[in-house]
């Protein structure tokens, strides 16, 4: 029995919604859990007080990453069945500038801004309502920003492959950057602390 185990077809449709509903819900709780529900903490990470953004996220793509390598290397997963969504860098780019900025404006993040409406902060209402105008206007105005939208295709690249290196090295390249960054995140995060909020 290999992974994916959908792609594979060991189970159906009905049961994959089950499961990610499940997975969704536990992501869900682990995130409020874990204080990231409140904008003022995720703010904290633009003023260097708090960076528990930085660390779950590293925590949570070295995490994958690992799994899916090990998890390969043995047999057991076959990452060639794992969609890779295809790359448009001029687009992206500027949603990323898009996003960027509303995560600033707002705290949140589509994930934790939908966590914090769940647990029925205003905020999130805010931002999740924000997202839905914004998803709303997007798609009525697709016609005109279509070829923004399909520019500068790369197709289905993976960092292995665009810097021509094996997957390995760049495994071992992201886990060294996540422990630098966790240490280095830390140190910021005492030094500012200290110094009453002032880097």
């Amino acid at each position: 029995m290999n992974m994916p185990f959908y792609a594979n077809g060991m189970f159906g449709d009905g049961a994959g919604l089950t499961f990610a509903l499940v997975i969704g819900l536990a992501f869900g709780w682990f995130l409020e859990r874990g204080g990231l529900g409140n904008a003022r903490k995720l703010a904290g990470q633009f003023y260097l007080t708090d960076m528990t953004v930085l660390k779950v996220m590293f925590s949570a793509i070295v995490t994958a990453m690992l799994g899916l390598f090990w998890l390969n290397r043995v047999g057991f997963l076959d990452v060639t069945r794992i969609v890779v969504p295809g790359t448009f860098v001029v687009p992206q780019a500027i949603g990323g500038i898009i996003f960027g900025i509303g995560f600033v404006m707002g705290g949140l993040c589509p994930g934790t801004s939908c966590v914090s409406a769940a647990t029925g902060r205003r905020d999130g209402f805010a931002v999740v309502g924000g997202m839905a105008a914004g998803v709303l206007l997007f798609g009525l105005l697709f016609p005109v920003l279509r070829g923004l939208y399909e520019a500068t295709p790369m197709g289905n690249v993976t960092l292995p492959e665009l810097l021509g290196v094996r997957a390995g090295v760049v495994v071992f390249g992201v886990t060294a950057m996540a422990i630098g960054m966790f240490t280095a995140a830390t140190a910021i995060e005492r030094r500012v602390n200290q110094g009453g909020g002032k880097a």
